[in-house]
């Protein structure tokens, strides 16, 4: 492994520069710092290593970064994982560093200069996708960090996860036992690898009752209101004996969008058209009428991601190292089948 004087040696500076740099200590010009961050680069050189472990070195921080919402999107579980997650790290005697990434390009680059300076002592991740760049970057330096979300199968490393796909399943099975036959996904691109375990769900869950996914009852689109309002639109095109009689979608916005794109056609959410959401974000038990929806649970995940990457810190491999997490169906009034019919709505 190379050394600080080997950083020293090819960047043409002291080893105290060099500590300085690393440490954000000393006044050292900015074209210095360069040279000696490219030479650290070059060399793979982690100076974390030699502290990890040693109490007096720990920064007792966590790194945590997300890309901001646009204005007219809500995320109410980043907001759940945010509260329960510095919650966690606060009872272990962590903090957690928060900050926002809008860039998804630069992202590693944030991770790469945070790991040099040792700010802290790991990270972790949400909103993770196949070939993350993140992560393939955190594996290759042997930086601590733990998942909320998988990647690439092969790549070994700790994660906690909702089980999208069961979730989906227990959607399609409630609307199944309602009678409805013709059942819709509100789908995400192909690219998001979180929407296509939840799509898969779906298509597991239809296939076991023996009914064939009619292509048109399965639209994708991003995560948008007016997005899942047009595609609830089409569907209301199709022809009476295609037109879907429930809808499934892939979070709680979409799922608004949907229920608000039938009643302005005139139907009945419920009797009419059964909706349900993902998410179950506190607006759902307010809204007209209220929205099923499936609870995801996320103060456990916050707590797991937080004891699991404290183990990585202080050198032991979480068991279990991956956590699949089952979602729970809150049934309320945007799926019952008439006025006379009333569904227990399951809040706790």
């Amino acid at each position: 492994m190379p050394t600080i004087k080997d950083v020293a040696r090819r960047a043409g500076v002291s080893v105290a520069t060099v500590s300085y740099v690393l440490n954000n200590t000393g006044t050292v010009s900015e074209a210095t710092r360069q040279r000696v961050l490219k030479a650290v680069e070059e060399l793979g050189y982690r100076p974390s290593v030699i502290a990890r472990g040693l109490q007096a070195r720990e920064s007792r921080m966590i790194g945590y970064s997300w890309q901001p919402m646009p204005p007219d999107q809500f995320n109410p579980i980043l907001e759940k994982f945010i509260h329960s997650m510095a919650e966690a790290a606060a009872r272990h005697g962590y903090h957690v560093l928060a900050y926002p990434c809008r860039t998804p390009a630069n992202e590693v680059d944030v991770y790469r200069e945070m790991v040099e300076s040792d700010r802290v002592d790991g990270f972790i991740l949400t909103n993770t996708n196949l070939d993350d760049p993140r992560v393939r970057y955190l594996l290759d330096v042997g930086f601590p960090f733990v998942a909320f979300g998988r990647s690439n199968p092969d790549w070994d490393f700790p994660w906690v996860d909702v089980d999208g796909a069961d979730g989906v399943r227990q959607a399609v099975n409630h609307l199944l036992e309602l009678g409805h036959r013709r059942i819709a996904c509100l789908a995400w691109p192909k690219d998001s690898l979180t929407g296509q375990y939840r799509l898969q769900g779906y298509r597991e869950a239809m296939a076991d009752a023996g009914l064939e996914v009619d292509p048109a009852w399965v639209i994708r689109t991003e995560n948008y209101y007016r997005h899942a309002y047009r595609a609830t639109q089409r569907w209301l095109t199709l022809p009476p004996d295609r037109r879907p009689t429930a809808v499934i979608a892939l979070t709680d916005l979409m799922a608004i969008g949907v229920m608000n794109a039938a009643a302005d056609a005139g139907l009945r959410i419920g009797p009419d058209l059964a909706v349900v959401g993902f998410d179950d974000a506190p607006i759902t038990g307010y809204l007209r009428p209220p929205l099923t929806s499936l609870r995801q649970p996320i103060a456990e995940v916050g707590e797991r991601v937080v004891t699991m990457l404290i183990d990585l810190v202080q050198g032991q491999r979480p068991d279990p190292a991956q956590v699949l997490l089952k979602p729970r169906l809150i049934i309320r009034d945007s799926t019952r089948l008439s006025a006379c019919t009333q569904y227990v709505t399951r809040n706790t």
